[in-house]
């Protein structure tokens, strides 16, 4: 992060590391609208422009599934075309995690540079000590997600050892109930293997999308994080059989691992005017002072 974000004003230092997440982006060759009105590379540009603003330097940049509409080649060029400038100007490598509307051959061929194949999309990255576990919830042709027993015992032999920082997955359907009814069809199946897997072990969060909205709970103990999509996001403001999408409210998280726990932070994607007190100048002014200067300047209430 940036020098003024790294500034230790309260109990806590500053983060180990920082992941950019973000989900379903949901592309479509040749640049055609989503269901004919999301226009999903124009939301896509938009949301990269929002995180290039934040001045962050993040470890990652974890992309949860469904990263095109319909597995096209062209659209995943599409997507690298997009992402990879933007990644390399911030120096963040670039996760890529497979949702139900990809296609692994496709993905494989134009995103990983592998042989094109339907072999699960799954991988482990080292950030530094923090390990990143990308997992294939995908079931070829169908939609709801699965893991089957090859990929879960190998995530159990990943997970044997503990990281020096501890280990974060990311998947595309998320280990958590919705109460949209149409997800509850779509959902990852036989969720207690998984819990099983991960019993005993270091894993500290799950990042997950698919749901085109954000939400968080508990799996087995252990925190899950759902990132709402760029494309379009599901209007929550409605009774929950009527819930459909809209092209508004598109968002990424912000994710900050410390020591002793990890905070995901919606980051919404809009155009909106804000105050101009705080700055950089404030926080190296604040800097500047002793704990007891900077609690009487920030923190006293003006006299009544």
């Amino acid at each position: 992060m940036t020098d003024a974000a790294a500034a230790q004003f309260g109990q806590y230092p500053p983060a180990r590391r920082t992941i950019l997440h973000l989900s379903d982006t949901h592309l479509l060759g040749g640049d055609v609208r989503l269901g004919g009105r999301f226009d999903t590379a124009a939301n896509l540009r938009r949301t990269l422009d929002a995180v290039e603003a934040l001045g962050a330097r993040p470890d990652a940049i974890v992309f949860t599934g469904d990263l095109t509409d319909l597995g096209e080649p062209e659209a995943y060029r599409a997507l690298r075309a997009s992402v990879e400038p933007v990644a390399a100007r911030i120096g963040a490598p670039i996760v890529w995690v497979a949702g139900n509307h990809d296609e692994r051959p496709a993905l494989r061929a134009e995103l990983l540079g592998l042989a094109a194949s339907e072999e699960p999309v799954t991988a482990v990255h080292d950030l530094d000590g923090l390990r990143l576990i990308v997992l294939d919830t995908t079931v070829p042709g169908w939609h709801h997600g699965d893991l089957d027993d090859a990929q879960l015992t190998w995530l159990q032999g990943v997970l044997a050892a503990p990281a020096p920082l501890g280990t974060i997955l990311a998947m595309h359907h998320p280990p958590l109930p919705s109460h949209v009814p149409l997800f509850d069809i779509l959902e990852l199946r036989d969720q207690p293997r998984l819990a099983r897997a991960i019993a005993g072990t270091d894993v500290r969060a799950i990042l997950a999308g698919h749901l085109h909205y954000s939400t968080s709970g508990t799996f087995a103990g252990i925190p899950v994080s759902v990132s709402a999509a760029t494309c379009y996001t599901m209007d929550l403001a409605r009774p929950a059989e009527e819930v459909n999408g809209m092209d508004a409210g598109q968002s990424f998280h912000l994710v900050h691992v410390y020591d002793d726990t990890i905070t995901h932070s919606v980051v919404p994607v809009v155009d909106a005017a804000t105050g101009d007190f705080f700055s950089a100048e404030w926080v190296r002014t604040m800097a500047a002072l002793t704990p007891a200067e900077r609690l009487e300047a920030f923190s006293r209430k003006p006299g009544r």
